[in-house]
């Protein structure tokens, strides 16, 4: 069967199907209803190589993201995916594991693909990548690191939000002493939450220790790694804030380990509010960005792009804020005798220990 079939059925010449099936608007109404409907009724499915040489599009968008194991990830690609079908668009999917060379390949073949656009949702890449695909004149999405440039959209996370959210917490509950695990410093998204939370420490007057800072990798064993040398020091935090949920679920593991209470003798608070955060004993505290809106953001970015006729000179950029979601893992240190009752899960925005909005 091919698209013959399908005008004859239809009572219309080849090229109005072919015209009906990209979707090109000035299609008689009419005509473009009968073509639908036979094809419906043929069972017809159009070549989608073919549809690309006609209309100079594949309806393929490249996703990049750091790797599919890491439960922050999961729900951006099914949005990402189901966005793409409601668009009638189709996704080529690939993960990086933080390796440079594996994304060099990924892009590759995004650009052998001949994909529309690509979302690239990694918070780090290399420099030179970024200007390999940048020069390819193809619709981009960054998370962070995306230049002013035609056809780029960045989209800009407002770490200092939630992360100010989070430290006003701790020291509504009389903490003083917060150490933070980071991610890898090597990336910029890494490099913006550890600086949000030195920033929001001063802007309360509490004493940063540097002792109290100590670069994870966005792992579990990062984490437990990171709770282990925060141990052995004479002073230790009755804080910890995390880079990210994995980060903060290596924390909680390593105490237990250790015997270390949480939140009795160690308050925890992680970043990404994923799923298993909720599932955590106790529930984990955490500072939302949402996964939902994030690939919504992106996967519309790069379908505005594809639709704009005229790229804008310095790119597009978007922000996507953050926000504290208070469960179990935080409460007064042990020392304190102002023991209050646990928060169920909201946002900080919405209410806070004392009660203020």
């Amino acid at each position: 069967m091919d698209i013959r079939d399908v005008a004859r059925r239809a009572r219309v010449s080849t090229a109005t199907v072919s015209r009906t099936v990209n979707q090109v608007a000035t299609v008689d109404a009419q005509l473009a209803k009968r073509v639908w409907k036979a094809i419906a009724e043929l069972g017809y499915y159009p070549n989608r190589q073919a549809r690309a040489l006609v209309s100079g599009r594949s309806r393929v968008f490249g996703l990049i993201v750091s790797e599919i194991t890491n439960p922050f990830f999961p729900e951006i690609v099914q949005t990402f995916e189901t966005l793409a079908v409601e668009q009638n668009y189709e996704i080529l999917l690939t993960s990086t594991i933080h390796d440079p060379n594996r994304m060099e390949l990924a892009v590759r073949r995004m650009i052998e693909g001949r994909v529309d656009g690509v979302a690239i949702l990694t918070f780090g890449m290399e420099d030179e990548l970024l200007e390999h695909l940048r020069f390819r004149n193809l619709p981009l999405v960054f998370v962070d690191v995306g230049p002013k440039a035609p056809r780029v959209s960045n989209i800009r996370v407002d770490y200092a939000h939630g992360i100010r959210q989070a430290v006003q917490h701790l020291a509504a509950m009389r903490h003083e002493r917060i150490g933070f695990v980071t991610g890898p410093l090597r990336l910029r998204s890494a490099v913006a939450r550890r600086d949000a939370f030195e920033e929001s420490m001063r802007e309360i007057g509490l004493h940063v220790n540097p002792e109290f800072i100590v670069e994870g990798d966005h792992m579990l064993e990062g984490g437990k790694r990171a709770l282990q040398k925060l141990s052995e020091p004479r002073e230790q935090p009755t804080a910890l804030m995390c880079s990210n949920d994995m980060t903060a679920i290596g924390v909680m593991r390593q105490a237990f380990d250790l015997g270390i209470a949480v939140p009795q003798e160690l308050s925890v608070i992680g970043f990404d509010d994923t799923r298993l955060a909720d599932f955590m004993i106790p529930p984990l505290t955490t500072i939302q960005m949402s996964q939902t809106e994030l690939a919504t953001l992106a996967f519309n970015a790069l379908l505005k792009e594809v639709k704009r006729e005229a790229p804008a000179p310095n790119g597009t950029e978007y922000v996507l804020k953050t926000h504290l979601i208070l469960r179990n893992s935080t409460t007064f240190p042990s020392n304190n005798s102002q023991a209050k009752p646990r928060f169920s899960s909201k946002r900080a925005s919405q209410t806070a220990p004392d009660g203020k909005p």
